[in-house]
């Protein structure tokens, strides 16, 4: 049986709830999960889906509750300044967000919940990664995404869908996927009492809808906003991308309460602004935050994207160095500190950042930290220069290097179109 309309914040509750007789009760669940690196686009796209999901779920549906997960830790939210912004429009707040510590501990998920009483979602990714993978890799009946596709996802996967297509961001796919549930809801949906509870008995259904509808909608336009530069970017920007934008601001200008203070670029620019508010950050978290791994075979691959350019990363090492490294020794320890905990063979830095005078700039940092580490960033280097435009680094300190186990270079990318989604497959091919 569907969900009851209701609000983000009401479904967000059912669903934690749901979660929690899963695992008491040993009840059947789906699960919607982004990547691990729980970026905006992951988050939103996760939650959008199960919320609309839930309530017009297909007849033969495995559960009839989508139980979004932000795949990381509670912890993590605080270092993502965009999703406590993008909050305050959405009528949500951290706590709402089911993470992996509203999951069971490794050592008891698979008691408590079997993977035969699972079905996974995959958005923003189409294979499941890290201990979850491994566990309930077995279990995925469907997928959205916008990277290249890994052939991990049946091709068949019934009620469910199976889109892996290019898009700027993946909540424009599932924006798309679900926009005719969405229309149905719209003129058809009925408040639940949680509309009482929230203070709204004195609005006519429909306001009350319309209100919950401006909210979903402005929950999955920031992050598409976000990813295609406010639909400026040429390389991101697709059709997909557009039409998700025009409907998604339809469903904000049919509620008056929102439409006459909603204006695209003011929103843009408050999430853009939240997220490049890295300062107040410790340097391991500034490159946890945007971070993503990657099993290949006997061999692990790390990258983390940072919205700062390396000059910023260098004072912010040497600014937490208790030692007398220079900053150029701060800056690279905490690097190899960062790969060493993760246990890497290959981990690549990627950075973003705007000149003195506007041009939009890419860095990468390769390093491999074992032989087989250095025989593929050798081989990325010697095979993706061309492609990535990578021309050497004019910045401060000399990074590059080489010696016993180790090899170590960064560029500028001059063809900044080409952002992880681009940089991670290269990296991974260099490594098989």
């Amino acid at each position: 049986m569907a969900v009851q309309r209701s609000s983000l914040r009401a479904f967000l509750a059912t669903a934690r709830g749901s979660l929690r007789a899963a695992i008491d009760s040993s009840q059947k669940i789906t699960f919607v999960i982004g990547n691990e690196s729980a970026d905006l686009d992951s988050m939103t796209c996760s939650v959008l889906y199960a919320y609309l999901r839930s309530m017009s779920p297909p007849r033969n549906a495995f559960a009839s509750v989508y139980v979004p997960i932000t795949n990381i830790p509670a912890s993590g939210i605080q270092m993502r300044p965009e999703f406590v912004e993008l909050f305050k429009h959405a009528n949500i707040e951290s706590r709402h967000l089911i993470t992996l510590d509203d999951l069971p501990e490794l050592s008891m998920i698979q008691s408590k919940l079997p993977p035969e009483n699972t079905n996974w979602i995959l958005v923003d990714h189409n294979a499941l990664q890290g201990q979850l993978g491994k566990i309930y890799s077995g279990r995925v009946g469907g997928v959205i995404d916008h990277h290249d596709d890994e052939g991990k996802v049946p091709a068949e996967t019934g009620d469910e869908p199976r889109v892996v297509d290019r898009s700027g961001s993946c909540t424009s796919l599932v924006t798309e996927y679900c926009r005719q549930a969405w229309d149905l809801l719209s003129s058809s949906g009925t408040p639940s009492g949680a509309a009482n509870a929230q203070g709204d008995s004195s609005s006519d259904d429909s306001a009350i809808v319309a209100a919950w509808d401006a909210e979903a909608a402005l929950l999955g336009l920031a992050s598409i906003l976000i990813d295609t530069s406010k639909l400026q970017s040429e390389d991101k920007t697709t059709s997909h991308d557009t039409k998700a934008v025009e409907y998604l601001e339809a469903k904000i200008m049919a509620c008056p309460e929102v439409s006459g203070t909603y204006d695209r670029n003011r929103f843009y620019e408050a999430m853009d602004t939240a997220k490049k508010d890295i300062g107040r950050l410790q340097l391991q978290e500034i490159l946890t935050k945007d971070y993503k791994q990657w099993d290949e075979k006997d061999e692990k691959l790390g990258i983390s994207s940072v919205v700062k350019a390396v000059a910023f990363l260098r004072q912010k090492a040497k600014s937490e160095s208790i030692g007398d490294d220079d900053i150029d020794g701060a800056f690279l320890g905490a690097l190899q500190e960062f790969a060493k905990e993760r246990e890497l063979d290959l981990y690549s830095l990627m950075t973003t950042s705007t000149s003195s005078d506007g041009e939009f700039r890419r860095e990468l940092l390769v390093w491999g930290f074992s032989e087989a580490g250095v025989t593929a960033a050798q081989e990325f280097a010697n095979d993706c220069r061309e492609e990535l435009g990578l021309e050497e680094w004019s910045g401060e300190g000399g990074y590059n290097g080489q010696g016993d186990g180790f090899w170590r270079h960064v560029w500028w990318q001059t063809k900044v179109q080409h952002s992880r989604k681009r940089v991670a497959p290269l990296l991974r091919k260099a490594m098989t």
